[in-house]
């Protein structure tokens, strides 16, 4: 009985084992569309790459549309308002005002194109607008009764009329003196040097070569140690280095022969004035400017 019991029970065991297998087969059949899901749904990305935001157009630098002209400069890594105007030969307010910087004169970037010359308006201020008011005066002259009279005034208008520009133009209307009483160490070489080299002691006075303004006093500029620049008007700047001590300051108003300085050594070999003029911002020699000794 206990063997028929074994043989019934073993066929019902084999069926239950084969009924799972079964259902497994079906259970892992049921999870096929999982594939179809993920792939309706990578389907879906290229909307969401379609609202990204577009790259905004890089703005040009300020004055870009002036590069390469005379008179203009392109700001580089490292510059400022006061290290252009050093280098330019201009004062610092006047490049601001050029410009319009008024707001933020440290505000510049690099590739910005900033005006270093006078606009023409300003470069042509000193006009001799004021000279030919004679001649307005003169031709009234027609309406003088004796005719005799009508041919006298053109020669005392036209002598007025022409002289004053040349005077304003002419280098004597400066009145260069000697800035230092040394000795002259070296002259003029354009391609080693851009100016006089005057010897001396330390502490002789330096004066002011010809009225004007002081438009730098400082040691920023490699190779002249203690510098001044002057501006004696739109065409003529002088230049006095390697001083001691300075005694004046930007903006200060000085008159020809007035002290601006004591000689000394700053970043030079010996004790010196390396001393320059300059016209339109290009070293002259000063042998055409400076009186006879």
């Amino acid at each position: 009985m206990q063997g028929f019991e074994k043989q019934r029970r073993a066929p019902l065991g084999l069926a239950a084992l084969l009924l799972s297998l079964v259902i497994a087969g079906c259970a892992s059949n049921t999870t096929s569309p999982a594939p179809v899901e993920d792939r309706g749904t990578m389907g879906g990305a290229p909307a969401a790459d379609a609202g990204m935001p577009e790259t905004p157009p890089v703005k040009p630098p300020p004055g870009i549309e002036n590069l390469g002209k005379p008179g203009y400069y392109e700001v580089r890594p490292g510059d400022t308002v006061r290290k252009i105007a050093r280098d330019t030969s201009q004062r610092w307010q006047d490049i601001v005002r050029w410009n319009n910087l008024e707001a933020n004169p440290d505000r510049i970037e690099v590739g910005q194109v900033l005006r270093v010359v006078p606009p023409v308006a300003t470069a042509a201020a000193p006009s001799p607008a004021p000279a030919l008011a004679p001649a307005a005066s003169a031709s009234a002259a027609p309406a003088v009764p004796a005719p005799a009279e009508v041919p006298k005034p053109p020669a005392p208008v036209t002598t007025a009329s022409v002289a004053p520009p040349a005077a304003a133009s002419g280098d004597e209307s400066v009145g260069w003196i000697w800035p230092a009483q040394g000795t002259l160490l070296a002259g003029f070489d354009e391609a080693k040097n851009k100016g006089y080299d005057i010897g001396g002691k330390a502490g002789d006075p330096i004066v002011a070569a010809a009225d004007g303004q002081v438009v730098y006093a400082g040691a920023g500029l490699r190779g002249y140690g203690n510098l001044i620049i002057l501006k004696h008007n739109n065409t003529y700047l002088t230049a006095y280095a390697h001083n001691q001590t300075l005694l004046v300051k930007e903006d200060q108003r000085v008159r020809k022969g007035q002290k601006i300085a004591e000689m000394g050594s700053s970043d030079a070999d010996r004790v010196k004035l390396h001393f320059e003029i300059r016209r339109q911002g290009k070293p002259v020699d000063p042998s055409r400017y400076l009186p006879a000794r």
